[in-house]
């Protein structure tokens, strides 16, 4: 044990002692927390983000790109740099009510975003799932959405594990427009 240490809690009272601990604010995750653009009830016209997106400019709402039945769209909240979504244009809530072209269209855009997260960032792997109702994790349950999270090797060093803060290295902007830039367009090969 450290000297000057102990296993008892201590109650910092104020401002606290000075306890040799670096701290990192993120007071704009406060937002996420505190349930900002949450909608009001599980319905389309309850405050949905992901209704009200697609009626954005593509760099107001972050869009990356838009298919018949699906839009791919930057999180608000990222998990990793170029954290995003397939989102179905029509508000459903689970993915069992997605129809056969929308379903086939979330899995062609899933494949675009691997491929233009690859081009882009080099992403060497990918989380990608989604969370059905709010109990299995979703932020959003009422309004299906498939995210795609990139991932490095070494990704997860010591600021996430042991600061509870991800480092972005750029803008929401400017990944949506190079992201944009890297969408693939035509027919993606079969590997």
């Amino acid at each position: 044990m450290l000297t000057g240490m102990t296993s008892e809690p201590e109650q910092q009272i104020g401002v606290g002692t000075p306890d040799a601990f670096q701290r990192l604010w993120t007071p704009h995750r406060m937002a996420y927390i505190q349930g900002e653009n949450k909608p009001s009830g599980p319905g389309a016209d309850d405050g949905c983000p992901f209704c009200s997106i697609p009626a954005k400019s593509d760099e107001d709402g972050l869009i990356v790109a838009r298919g018949e039945h699906v839009y791919a769209v930057l999180n608000l909240y990222p998990y990793n740099g170029g954290h995003l979504m397939v989102v179905p244009y029509r508000h459903v809530a689970d993915y069992t009510e997605l129809n056969g072209p929308e379903t086939v269209e979330l899995a062609d855009f899933t494949k675009r975003a691997m491929t233009a997260l690859r081009t882009a960032s080099g992403a060497h792997g990918f989380n990608i799932g989604m969370n059905q109702g709010s109990v299995a994790g979703a932020g959003i349950a009422a309004h299906l959405h498939q995210h795609l999270v990139p991932r490095w090797g070494g990704d997860a060093n010591f600021m996430p594990v042991i600061g509870h803060t991800k480092v972005l290295p750029q803008l929401l902007g400017d990944t949506r427009a190079i992201l944009a830039d890297a969408w693939p367009t035509g027919d993606l090969p079969v590997r």
